[in-house]
């Protein structure tokens, strides 16, 4: 079925997203109809699982798909995928009602899920949460602002990370309608790269939900369980710019006249694109690995436990740092190839470098991977507390 799936997903990028740059490279109206094609070819959600109606592909081979729809265009690729996110925090965490009432929708209809966590004063420490949840009998009243979050404009529910007196640890996630009362869109964000996909300043005023709609187990933790598998898939989409970048330096070195010959002839060229080759080896490798390590857990007995008590996989932080860096590397290389070219708007280098440059930003930043590195993976154990 996967291979069936990746077939399906490189036609779509190569038949919808390659040839539309410019469309997709602008910040106007969402390309909702484009998204709503992908839905209707049954390829939407693709993770989920066949219980709840989905096809079921594992993390590791998800990081393909994601290479394949980022080679055509990485914003809407994050678009398609970080619904992966709040979804396997309702997987995992969520009731068998909750499950029923919006991941089999999902499923069925090819909607969005979207996970609000970032605020003003709380984007790496996320303890600093000023959201609240409040209990009102058998309603929890959400109030705060949030600030970065994908898809929410059009996300068919929300997963809200907030604090909560009543919750033993403190915080609480949530899962939100997105039509419900007190939800407002404060403005969607003029992001560098992406602009295909949709990140909002979003607010929550006497936003009441059931109590029911808290997800088991200490919200901050369960937040951190979900960033496993997005952070895997965005370390996929450096495999597919960097792909990209790689096959447009090659077309572009075929016809640049270079002291008698061409820039493809060249032995500087050829050596630059040899270590570009075995970057992207390198990044798909690592990435896959990662799936796997996130899959071996998601199949097991208890996965929901054993995702609580690991926490956050050493193997996803090392695939978004590592490709994040060697992406940048590749996009480097790239650029300079194209001369000044590169760095105008009429080569579509420029695109790719911007897009690039956001798998080392978004979901944690390399400094603080590097020290949440540091504090779970390398101190001994007895160091950490």
């Amino acid at each position: 079925m996967t291979d069936d799936v990746l077939k399906q997903v490189r036609e779509f990028a190569r038949d919808r997203l390659v040839g539309a740059t410019g469309e997709l490279d602008a910040l106007g109206d969402m390309p909702l109809p484009l998204y709503q094609d992908f839905a209707k070819a049954g390829l939407a959600n693709w993770w989920l699982s066949p219980e709840l109606g989905g096809r079921g592909v594992p993390l590791e081979e998800s990081v393909d798909i994601v290479s394949e729809l980022s080679y055509g265009d990485a914003g809407v690729a994050f678009t398609l995928f970080i619904s992966i996110m709040a979804t396997n925090m309702v997987w995992l965490y969520g009731s068998e009602d909750l499950k029923r009432r919006y991941l089999v929708p999902m499923a069925e209809r090819g909607g969005f899920g979207a996970t609000l966590g970032s605020e003003e004063d709380a984007g790496s420490e996320l303890g600093r949460t000023a959201t609240t949840a409040v209990r009102d009998g058998a309603e929890l009243v959400l109030d705060g602002e949030k600030w970065f979050s994908t898809n929410t404009d059009f996300a068919d529910f929300l997963v809200v990370i907030a604090k909560s007196a009543e919750n033993p640890s403190g915080h609480v996630a949530v899962v939100v309608d997105r039509d419900t009362p007190g939800i407002r869109v404060v403005r969607r964000w003029d992001v560098v790269g992406l602009r295909a996909s949709g990140t909002y300043q979003v607010s929550f005023d006497n936003c009441r939900v059931p109590v029911a709609n808290a997800l088991n187990g200490p919200g901050l933790r369960v937040l951190e369980v979900g960033l496993n598998a997005s952070r895997v898939l965005i370390a996929s989409t450096a495999i597919g710019v960097a792909r990209r970048i790689r096959d447009l330096a090659i077309d572009y070195a075929k016809t640049k006249p270079l002291r008698g010959s061409t820039l493809l002839n060249n032995a500087v060229f050829a050596a630059k694109m040899g270590q570009v080759e075995m970057s992207i080896g390198v990044m798909r490798n690592q990435c896959a690995a990662s799936g796997r390590d996130f899959d071996s857990i998601a199949l097991g007995a208890s996965p929901g436990a054993e995702f609580l008590r690991q926490g956050t996989l050493k193997s996803a932080l090392t695939a978004k740092m590592f490709t994040g860096q060697a992406g940048w590397q590749v996009a480097s290389v790239g650029s300079e190839m194209f001369g000044a070219l590169g760095y105008t708007g009429d080569s579509h280098i420029g695109k790719l470098v911007r897009d690039m440059r956001y798998v080392s930003i978004v979901e944690g930043g390399d400094d603080v991977l590097r020290d949440l590195m540091f504090n779970r993976h390398t101190l001994p154990e007895a160091k950490r507390h």
